[in-house]
């Protein structure tokens, strides 16, 4: 299916945080090809911005870890655009690193990243969302993390279970004008894979361990989060959206083998 097919995000305002790359940037081009004037942040400015369908997004320097950052970003949005119909909140992610061998400094930079940061963004969407007729939609982008064992990104796994929570909280107490909802992905193949799954006979090795035989690309996390910010989507709110192609193979199927 061509990615934003079904869906008609027409004069709409989408920021998506950390939407230059990986899984954001996979977002930004399925709103893209629907319609939606996409804005995309992060602390520098890529090379390349997200485009699809011959439109491109836009770009605002933001550190969604710094409050004046953050401040500074809702004002643009507020002058430039003058609303905000959907947040997807992307931004995060952890390097490898094992819990028992990493500082009390760098699991708190973990949790600010990853739990803090994200809502703090949440709140200044919301903030202008409950000011316009429409209301709006926030979409916390969660991980598999938060529903397993993590080793190797322990803090991470425990930020993102803190966000299946926060989703929880934040679609009783902004309702019924905004709507949470999360999408959990499981193992996604990007740019990036390597770093965690090696090379390509890597990742071909870690995928048919998957039930659908691949990783998921960062478009299926895309139309995901186009369903859940659509009107169709519109009873669904404080929900846990998971996209793991069937989960992982039990280690006990393999061990008698």
């Amino acid at each position: 299916m061509k990615q934003g097919a079904n869906f008609n995000f027409q004069d709409q305002v989408v920021l998506i945080t950390g939407g230059t790359k990986g899984i954001g940037a996979g977002i930004a081009r399925c709103f893209l090809s629907a319609g939606a004037q996409v804005i995309v942040c992060g602390r520098n400015a890529p090379e390349q911005l997200p485009e699809a369908d011959g439109r491109k997004a836009a770009f605002l320097a933001a550190d969604v870890r710094d409050s004046e950052s953050l401040d500074a970003l809702f004002t643009d949005i507020q002058k430039q655009y003058g609303r905000l119909d959907v947040l997807i909140n992307n931004a995060g992610g952890s390097p490898f690193a094992l819990a028992a061998e990493t500082s009390p400094r760098f699991h708190e930079s973990i949790l600010r990243l990853n739990l803090i940061a994200p809502l703090n963004v949440a709140q200044h969407a919301n903030r202008l969302m409950q000011a316009q007729e429409s209301g709006g939609s926030i979409v916390f982008i969660g991980s598999i993390s938060a529903m397993r064992a993590s080793p190797g990104t322990a803090a991470y796994g425990a930020a993102k279970a803190g966000i299946l929570s926060l989703v929880q909280s934040l679609a009783v107490e902004w309702a019924p004008k905004v709507r949470v909802v999360a999408v959990s992905p499981g193992l996604v193949k990007t740019e990036q894979s390597h770093l965690h799954y090696g090379d390509e006979e890597g990742i071909a090795a870690v995928s048919q361990t998957i039930p659908a035989g691949r990783m998921a690309e960062p478009e299926d996390i895309g139309n995901a989060c186009l369903f859940v910010a659509s009107p169709q989507a519109g009873y669904v709110s404080g929900s846990n959206l998971l996209l793991h192609g069937g989960g992982e193979r039990p280690a006990f199927l393999s061990a008698g083998e």
